[in-house]
Order: structure tokens, then C-alpha cells, then sequence
């Protein structure tokens, strides 16, 4: 083995705590890295496996009613592959144990089971005997929030009649794997259910013999989605349709699409954030670390080494750190990765998981690692390299004596001599000292990038939840209904106030933007649904226009005084024009609201609404779930209190499990910096420490200099590291927002405290160990040593 490569295991034993904390800062970043990317391309590949394989369907037509004759019709549009049609019901279902009331949506398939489109996953049990007139497979996500198993009963209301139904499985559909109530935001599992049940027996059951109300297509490559709606629409518009509409603005797909964006701009800022700033750490690192052996470089130089001999020799240790940490990050990255795609798993519903981890993620985040420790190396092996050997042999020669403010202000008297030793020391050193507090203020930085979500999300939870939407149950009616249905609802015993609503799907468009979304007629003067302005104070609808909220807002371009073109999704699709005037703030969704009034002028319908938010006296509370059991127009019930738990359901297990680990990798490359800047130090001024020694100065006083310059330049770099940490902060809250789920920049004192917490407790920890290696000082060598 060459003399160059024994140095370096030598260097590499000798320096093992460095290098292990190195190797912490690359693994992280890496891990980080490789676990987002991966976990959001996994989901990918797994969503686009499942339409697949299981033929999602590509557009979407509800109607009235159609005869079975016109499928052929539907065949022969251009563009076309393949068809079928369906039966589509709501019913309300009854599941023993459970008394609040359930609504569940009937989807017939072909009597033999086997569906042309929009296939069945089969988790347990059988698929339906044909022409069996009481058997159905029902949701996975519904059989699991109820305990259901094959052989189990459940009942429902069909047309006002009572009928038993035996489930015989449990299935999974491409169709629903974000399985929403009408009307609802969150999944709620235990109040809605989809079942699946046999063409003959549901046609029958709701007089659809020989018709259908509901047909799915898949198109040929080449074919203009827009194109085929267009003609469909003019197809199913006699038959009472409804809009058609393709996979984007399919409700499942679209959510899942949704929170599938978010996931992977969470994957793409947070570990860009993460390994920029770990990479910028690992190279001033480096520099430093190779800077201490100047004097091991200038004896190689005098033996005869090259440059370029001792350069590679330099780049062959920081590579080697560099692949050790590559290795273990993508480890410990692929496994939490494949851990982390499962929790997601429960909550996107996805009957498998496609697990993978591409070799350009691997590729490019050591890429950027070893970038920058070469640069790091490189710098520091150059600098040595340039002196002669005789000259770089010796000890780094002190900063040229200059006045410090301390020295100017004449307040010297009031320094302990050791004190004054420690800030001139960092005042004639001003890069090296820059280096270090840069150093902890980004590890500060990135400690507080984990903390900040869960005060963010908390702050949404109270705005949306306590502010907004105020109302105990909102109910939604199947399709527009009189507003007749108010005095109801009014006189239901324990209901003490009703607010009713009209809710509208609609695309808008301004110039060459668009987006689809639903206008929501409200009570002008609402008490249970309040609209909030940016400061979150409550606003008041004007009598006439649309109020936007602010992310629709900057999605279309628009600014008050801007007229939208509305083109309305149901009913004759009229489209017509309305100003905008006024924007309010929402953090979940993207919506647009009018006073329902206006919302009735502007549709030139009577007095409509699709539904109502009604306040409840809690001791009523099970006798109103009944009584809305009883009625027949009512298709979905939400209780705000359900809705709360399943938010936050939803973030404790999903969104804030990959929050844990990005803190827990803060906190690992936040140590190994601070660790590192007290070892890097203590290289640094291990002969001057000892000369000191020799002098006289106790081991208590050498070591009062050397860490009180280091708590001096970690208590500078908290501050620096709080507002470096807002700021990253501040770019996240930008980068992820999207349509569903937005976050406002909000750090709570908690999330400052624990990152400087995390800081100072590593300081401690890191000062203890350089405390124990000053008590091995080698004062011999110091005596040894010509001046």
C-alpha cells in the first residue's frame, strides 16, 4: 500500500469523531433526499399502476336518463374506445351499532361482476353471484371504519323501502380511492360508504330497467378530451345531462392528484432546502478540516509529493466520507422511504405499493455531496499547497495586530484578560469567525424548517374551524331543492339556528386561464359560515358579484373590478358573465361565493339551495341524526366535530410523520455542525492553547477561552439562525402551496425555543468532549517547537 494510503486510514482513525459527524451531515441530506423523491414517485407509480391495470375510466357523464340503446351512439363518437353504462343511486344505510346516519352511493356493474371499466380490486370475500337481488361488495375504507366482514349485514333505504344486503366483499376501485361524501372536504369513512351490487336487481330497485343514468368512457390515444365531452354533452343533453367531464375533474382523482402535488413539492423544497444547506456546511467543513494539516501537507511537499499527488490524496479522504455517508443516507433513505410510502398507503388506499427508488435520485444527491466537498477540499489543499514547504511548515503566523471596538470604546478595563483573549481572537480572525456563526445559523435554520408545520397546521385548524365554519352538522340535499326545506329543518326540536346555502360546480375563465371549482351561494349576514378577510376579520357579501378566495385569485389573474366568465356545470350549462369584487382568505380549497340571492338572480331560478349549516343543542343531538335519517332528500350529513378529529387524523399520521423525520435529520446535521465547529477549533488553536499552558494559565482558564469563544460565536448565530429560519421558512409556505391545502407562515415561540434549544444543547454536549481533549494537550511538542 502506498505511503499516501496509510496516511489516510491513519487520518481517517485519528479524526474519527469529525468524520463521523461528517458522515451524519452527508447520510442526512441524502436520507432526506431519498426519502421524499422516493416516496412521492412511488405514489405515482403505484396511482398510475392501479388505473392500469384496472381501467380507469377517462370521462365521466351523469344524466337523468338514457335509454340502453344510445350506448351504441356513444360508441360511434370519434375518439371513443371504450364504454359502458351504469346505474348510479343514493341511498341511506343503516349498520347495526351505529345510529348517526350514513349515506351511501350504489354503483351497479355487469350482473356477472366484471366490469368493462373502473374494475374491482378484490380484497377479500367474492364477487357477486349473478342476478342475486341482495348481494353487495362494498369499499374497503367503509368495511374497515364499521368492522365489516364478508357474511356481514348492513341495511338500506331504497326509494322508502327497507332492504337487507349481505356483503360478500370487499373491494377497492380506482374510482374511489379518495372516497368523499357529497358536499364533504375530508374523507369520512364511517358516514359514507360505496357499494357495488348487481346491474338487474339496482335497476330494478330504482325503476332503471332498459336505461341508465350514468356512463364512463376510456378514449384512443390520439384522442381531444375536450373534444369528445363536447359531443357527448350534445348526445346526453335531450336525456337530462348533467356535464360531462374528464379524469382531471373526477373528484377522487382530482384530490388524490392534489395531495399527491403537495407531497411532491414537499419533496422537492424540503430536501432541496436540506442537502443546499448541508452541502454548503459540508464544505466549510472540509475546508477547515484539511486546513489543519498544513503543516502535514508541507512536509509532504518536502519529501517530494506533487501537487497533484497530494490534492488526489485529499479528495480520495473527503470521497471516501463522502460515499460511507452516500451509502448509509440512501440506506436509511430507501427504508424509511418504503416505510413512510406505506403510511401514506392507509390513507390514499392504493390495494399495492410499487416501491421505487430510481438511480438518478441516488446519483444526483451524492452528486451535490462530493460537489461540495471537493470545493471544500480543494480550496483548503491550494491555499496550503502555494507556500513553500519551509514556510507552511510552521505555525500559521497570527493576524496582523489591529484595533478592536473593544480597544477603541477604551472599555478593555472591564474585560477579564481571558475575555479580551476571546474577542480579539474573533475580531482579527473575522472570515473564519464569519464561517462558524454562518455554520450554526443554518443548522439553527434548518431545525426550525421541521418545527414550524405543526404551528402552521394549528393555525389553519383554528381559523378554518373556529372562525370559518362555526356550525355543528351541515346537511347536503340530493340535487336543488325549494327552500322550503328550511322550515324543516328549523323545526326539528334541539336545532336552534339554520343557515341554508346553494352550492353551484362551474368553470371559470379570464383571458387564457381557467379553473374549475364551485361557487357557494351564502347568507349575506351569516353567523355559522363566515367568509374572512386577510387580517381574518369577518366580511359581508355585497348584494351583486363574486367573491374569490385569494389563492383562486392569483390562480386566475383576476383583481377586482375583473367580469369571470362562468360557464356552470349542471343543469341547461348557461354561461354568463359576473364581477369580481372582493377576495377573502381560506386555507383549505379554492372557492368562489356570492349572496345566495344573487346567486339565484345570476341562475334565474327561484329561491334554491343545496343544503343548510344548522346549530344543534348537543342534548338533541341523537334525535336530529335521526330525524334527517327520515328524510329522503337529504344525501350527506357533516359533523364539524367529526370533521376536526379526521383533520386531525389525517395530519398527525400522514403529513406530520414525514415532518418527524425532516426534524430529526435537522437535529442529527445541526449536531454534527456544532460538533464539528468545536472540534474544527479546537485544531485550530490546540499549539496556542498549549503555549498558554506553558505560560502558566490553568487548565480551567484555557478552557474558559476556548469555549467561551465558542458559546460567544453559538449565542451570535441563534439570532442569525432565527431570521435565516424564517426566511427558508417563508420560501417552503410558497412553494407548497396548492388548490387543496395551503399553509400561512406562522412560528410560534415553542418552534424558536426548541431550535435554539437543539443548538445549545449540542454546544453543551460538543464542549464537553473538547473539554475532556484539553486536559491531553501535548505541551511537549509546544516546548520542542522554534519560534
Amino acid at each position: 500500500m502506498r505511503a499516501l494510503d496509510h496516511k489516510l486510514w491513519r487520518d481517517m482513525w485519528g479524526m474519527r469523531g469529525q468524520v463521523f459527524a461528517i458522515f451524519l451531515v452527508i447520510a442526512s441530506g441524502i436520507a432526506i433526499f431519498v426519502l421524499s423523491h422516493s416516496t412521492a414517485d412511488s405514489l405515482r407509480l403505484t396511482q398510475a399502476t392501479f388505473y392500469q391495470n384496472y381501467h380507469f375510466a377517462e370521462v365521466f357523464a351523469p344524466l337523468k336518463r338514457a335509454p340502453e340503446g344510445l350506448r351504441l351512439c356513444i360508441k360511434e363518437i370519434p375518439g371513443v374506445a371504450k364504454v359502458e353504462t351504469r346505474v348510479v343511486a343514493t341511498a341511506r344505510l343503516e349498520v347495526e351499532g351505529f345510529l348517526e346516519p350514513i349515506i351511501g352511493r350504489l354503483i351497479s356493474i355487469p350482473d356477472d361482476g366484471r366490469p368493462l371499466l373502473n374494475r374491482l380490486y378484490l380484497r377479500k370475500g367474492r364477487i357477486i353471484v349473478q342476478y342475486q337481488d341482495d348481494e353487495v361488495m362494498v369499499s374497503e375504507q367503509f368495511a374497515l371504519a364499521h368492522g365489516l366482514e364478508p357474511g356481514d349485514r348492513l341495511h338500506a333505504v331504497i326509494k322508502g323501502w327497507r332492504k337487507s344486503l349481505t356483503i360478500v366483499g370487499i373491494v377497492l376501485s380506482p374510482e374511489y380511492i379518495y372516497q368523499l361524501a357529497p358536499g364533504a372536504m375530508i374523507p369520512d369513512f364511517e358516514r359514507f360508504g360505496v357499494l357495488w351490487m348487481g346491474r338487474t336487481p339496482l335497476a330494478a330497485a330504482y325503476g332503471m330497467e332498459g336505461a341508465f343514468n350514468d356512463v364512463t368512457l376510456t378514449l384512443l390515444p390520439q384522442a381531444r378530451a375536450n373534444d369528445v365531452i363536447h359531443r357527448l354533452d350534445m348526445l346526453l343533453e335531450p336525456y337530462g345531462g348533467l356535464g360531462a367531464y374528464d379524469r382531471d375533474d373526477q373528484l377522487s382523482h382530482r384530490f388524490i392528484s392534489l395531495e399527491l402535488e403537495q407531497l411532491e413539492l414537499m419533496a422537492t423544497i424540503y430536501p432541496a432546502i436540506f442537502l443546499g444547506v448541508a452541502a454548503f456546511l459540508l464544505s466549510v467543513v472540509i475546508g477547515r478540516l484539511v486546513s489543519t494539516q498544513r503543516k502535514q501537507i508541507a512536509a509532504l511537499k518536502a519529501f517530494g509529493y506533487r501537487n497533484l499527488d497530494i490534492g488526489i490524496h485529499y479528495l480520495k479522504f473527503v470521497s471516501l466520507i463522502v460515499l460511507i455517508g452516500t451509502i448509509g443516507g440512501s440506506i436509511c433513505g430507501a427504508w424509511l422511504g418504503r416505510g413512510l410510502s406505506e403510511i401514506y398507503m392507509i390513507y390514499f388506499h392504493f390495494p399495492f405499493l410499487e416501491y421505487r427508488l430510481r438511480p438518478d435520485i441516488l446519483l444526483g444527491a451524492a452528486s451535490i455531496a462530493a460537489a461540495a466537498a471537493i470545493i471544500g477540499t480543494l480550496f483548503a489543499v491550494r491555499k496550503a499547497v502555494m507556500l513553500p514547504p519551509a514556510e507552511a511548515m510552521r505555525p500559521e503566523p497570527p493576524e496582523r495586530y489591529r484595533k478592536t471596538l473593544i480597544d477603541r470604546l477604551d472599555i478593555k478595563n472591564l474585560l477579564t484578560p481571558t475575555d479580551r483573549m476571546i474577542v480579539r481572537y474573533i475580531a482579527q480572525r473575522p472570515r473564519k469567525t464569519l464561517l462558524s456563526v454562518i455554520g450554526i445559523a443554518f443548522a439553527c435554520a434548518i431545525v426550525m424548517m421541521g418545527g414550524f408545520f405543526e404551528d402552521s397546521v394549528n393555525r389553519v385548524m383554528d381559523v378554518q374551524f373556529k372562525l370559518a365554519q362555526r356550525e355543528d352538522i351541515s346537511v347536503v340535499f340530493i340535487g336543488p331543492t325549494s327552500k322550503g326545506a328550511l322550515f324543516e329543518l328549523q323545526g326539528l326540536a334541539g336545532v336552534q339556528h339554520v343557515e341554508v346555502f346553494r352550492s353551484l360546480p362551474v368553470r371559470l375563465k379570464f383571458k387564457h386561464r381557467s379553473h374549475g371549482t364551485v361557487i357557494h351561494g351564502v347568507a349575506p349576514a351569516g353567523n355559522l359560515r363566515r367568509l374572512l378577510d386577510a387580517e381574518l376579520h369577518p366580511i359581508e357579501l355585497p348584494p351583486a358579484g363574486i367573491v374569490l378566495t385569494d389563492h383562486l385569485g392569483k390562480i386566475l389573474g383576476v383583481r377586482p373590478g375583473d367580469r369571470l366568465i362562468v360557464e356552470v356545470l349542471e343543469g341547461d350549462r348557461p354561461i354568463r358573465e359576473v364581477p369580481v369584487v372582493a377576495f377573502v382568505s381560506q386555507y383549505i380549497g379554492v372557492s368562489a361565493y356570492m349572496d345566495i340571492a344573487a346567486l339565484n338572480r345570476f341562475m334565474r331560478e327561484g329561491n334554491i339551495i343545496s343544503g343548510a349549516y344548522i346549530a344543534i343543542d348537543p342534548l338533541y343531538q341523537a334525535e336530529i341524526y335521526n330525524a334527517l335519517k327520515e328524510m329522503p332528500r337529504i344525501a350527506g350529513i357533516t359533523s364539524r366535530e367529526d370533521l376536526i378529529a379526521r383533520f386531525n387524523e389525517i395530519m398527525e399520521e400522514f403529513l406530520l410523520a414525514f415532518i418527524f423525520f425532516i426534524t430529526l435529520f435537522a437535529v442529527i446535521i445541526a449536531f454534527s455542525v456544532v460538533y464539528n465547529n468545536a472540534r474544527i477549533s479546537l485544531s485550530e488553536r490546540s499549539r496556542e492553547l498549549a503555549s498558554l499552558r506553558v505560560l502558566g494559565f490553568t487548565r480551567q482558564e484555557i478552557s474558559y477561552i476556548l469555549l467561551g469563544e465558542f458559546a460567544l460565536l453559538t449565542l451570535v448565530a441563534i439570532p442569525l439562525g432565527f431570521l435565516s429560519g424564517y426566511g427558508l421558512c417563508a420560501f417552503l409556505v410558497a412553494g407548497i402551496a396548492t388548490d387543496l391545502f395551503r399553509i400561512p407562515l406562522v412560528l410560534e415561540p415553542d418552534t424558536y425555543a426548541f431550535a435554539a434549544a437543539v443548538i445549545l444543547i449540542s454546544a453543551c454536549i460538543s464542549g464537553l468532549i473538547v473539554r475532556r481533549r484539553l486536559d491531553h494537550l501535548d505541551m511537549g511538542a509546544v516546548l520542542k517547537s522554534e519560534e
